[in-house]
């Protein structure tokens, strides 16, 4: 067959090698509303839901009993119920409706009916609804933090260098998993070095997360997941109530805690029950409420080429976000790991939720080049950075990270590495040389870092919990050698965790250590003019709109 010049063409566009599928709901391949799901319904008798979405209490899953008891407002729920999702759908972009009337109605809806309310909205409406229902008035970000290697010393540089950038939060794991608590102390020195406050997590299993939490060497945790299936659940040992006492031991230490879901989850692990991704990620939002966290991480995550195959996938991501919103939880918004050949494809994965505006805009955003990036490759990395910094300037819209100057970079790059090169010594580790103290403060990737002993540092990670290190030693540390500074900031951190004022929802540290969250700072977004608007707050749409690129037109030079 002869071919048509422009069709041959077209197939050679990288978006032609990305997948895309027919609808499949018995196998849970459908984004929305699966003929498979449940109708919304409820009924409550003397304070106990005995109906919930077509099932009689005698039923339920462990996930439909454990959010009937514990996740949905059930003195509101049979009038929230009988109101028409459409009318509620329809307060989420009603400007003279409050976030908080809204919660009023949200709060007290099953997975069926908070999924039937998604269903509503287009894209755009999404948008508006992320809106008003985030949580924080002012939106923010989290990076990812890793190398190929876990070399420490470059760890803490990229640490440093993205707080400086303006993430309120960082994210590192591990290439081996023995190495997570030189990981963990890398990325606390140098987040501490780059902004005092920035939070940041340490993502391996479950039983070290917590210890790391609880000596100190990190702020927070994340990457506890729930599941919308209950096989899916057993499958990892886990149960709803096994999460829920996870989260309130990190709650009894003043470790800010949020689980993580996402659409495509259930689908990959092949217990879907025939039902749509967007009611099952409603579950998982439920039950994340049930268990009392302050937020989610969701929007498909590592799961995102899953969704993003079938019709309506990123409308379902965007959905999903919100609808953790409309739960009264935090939303760490995903738009992390890569999924497509297209740039324009990967540029609209995160569009609505900058657009709208979410408690973490991404989580994370790769702050290494993406080779280097443990969590498999984010949507966006560093060098995207420019890209990102001329979207804000063009939209007038916050991204949560803002450009720094080359000097800046090299400065505070040094500084970290030479902190932890401190910290290593005072602690008895494998010596940190003053030429990988050079190389971190210029590396883009690990190829730029001289190689160390990895036999070594595993060994001394290792040592270094069966010695009991904890952010003490660290700090003593840091105050021997002169660093006093860096040691102070990692201190307030742990004085923030017995104040606990940081375990409020959507909780976050400016520079001076004040607590931005929905209680203190409460997204106040009610139709044009009001909430929070970048080109309104001075200091920070001058970081955006005075960058380097800019060319002054009275003084151009041809």
């Amino acid at each position: 067959m002869k071919r048509q010049k422009r069709f041959e063409k077209l197939e050679q566009r990288p978006i032609n090698k990305d997948v895309i599928v027919k609808e499949w709901p018995e196998e849970g391949f459908v984004a929305m509303k699966s003929p498979n799901d449940p109708e919304p319904s409820v009924k409550v008798e003397n304070g106990i839901i005995t109906e919930m979405d077509g099932k009689k209490r005698e039923d339920f899953d462990l996930i439909d009993m454990y959010i009937a008891n514990y996740g949905i407002n059930i003195d509101n729920a049979e009038k929230v119920m009988a109101t028409d999702s459409a009318k509620i759908a329809k307060m989420l972009i009603d400007p003279n409706v409050s976030h908080k009337d809204v919660l009023k109605y949200t709060t007290a809806m099953t997975p069926a009916k908070g999924q039937d309310v998604i269903c509503q909205l287009d894209f755009g409406e999404m948008i508006m609804g992320a809106k008003k229902m985030r949580e924080r008035r002012k939106p923010a970000n989290q990076s990812h933090v890793t190398n190929y290697i876990d070399n420490p010393v470059e760890l803490a540089a990229d640490a440093a260098e993205a707080a400086l950038r303006g993430f309120a939060e960082e994210e590192t794991t591990t290439a081996v998993s023995r190495d997570a608590p030189f990981n963990a102390l890398s990325v606390l020195v140098g987040s501490q070095t780059g902004r005092p406050g920035v939070l940041h997590q340490c993502s391996v299993d479950e039983a070290t997360e917590l210890q790391l939490g609880m000596r100190g060497l990190t702020s927070y945790a994340e990457t506890i997941s729930v599941y919308g299936t209950d096989r899916s659940f057993t499958d990892g040992d886990d149960t709803p109530w096994s999460k829920g006492f996870l989260a309130s031991c990190y709650a009894s230490r003043g470790i800010k805690m949020r689980f993580t879901s996402g659409s495509g989850s259930e689908v990959l692990m092949g217990y879907p029950e025939g039902k749509s991704m967007l009611y099952l990620e409603a579950r998982c939002i439920l039950l994340s409420k049930a268990s009392g966290v302050q937020g989610l991480q969701n929007g498909s995550l590592s799961c995102i080429s899953i969704p993003t195959a079938v019709p309506n996938g990123l409308r379902e991501v965007l959905g999903e976000n919100l609808l953790c919103m409309m739960y009264d939880l935090e939303a760490a918004t995903g738009s992390d790991q890569s999924f497509s050949h297209s740039s324009m494809r990967r540029t609209w994965r995160f569009m609505g939720q900058f657009i709208g505006g979410t408690d973490f805009i991404c989580s994370g955003f790769g702050a290494e080049p993406n080779p280097d990036n443990t969590f498999a490759g984010s949507n966006e990395d560093v060098y995207d950075y420019d890209d990102i910094h001329f979207l804000s300037r063009d939209y007038g819209q916050s991204f949560g990270i803002h450009s720094i100057k080359e000097e800046d970079a090299i400065n505070v790059r040094r500084k970290a590495a030479k902190s932890l090169q401190i910290v290593f010594k005072g602690l008895g580790l494998p010596a940190i040389t003053d030429e990988e103290v050079e190389a971190a403060t210029y590396a883009d990737v690990h190829e730029d870092m001289p190689k160390r002993d990895k036999v070594a540092d595993m060994k001394a990670a290792q040592d270094m919990m069966d010695r009991g290190i904890t952010a003490v030693d660290v700090i003593k540390a840091l105050v021997d050698g002169d660093v006093k500074d860096v040691a102070e900031a990692i201190l307030n951190l742990q004085k923030q965790k017995v104040v606990g004022d940081y375990l409020q929802t959507s909780a976050i540290f400016d520079d001076k250590w004040h607590v931005e969250s929905a209680v203190n700072e409460g997204n106040d977004y009610q139709g044009p003019g009001t909430g929070y608007r970048l080109y309104d707050d001075p200091e920070e749409w001058k970081k955006v709109t005075d960058i380097p690129q800019v060319i002054d037109p009275e003084h151009f030079d041809m």
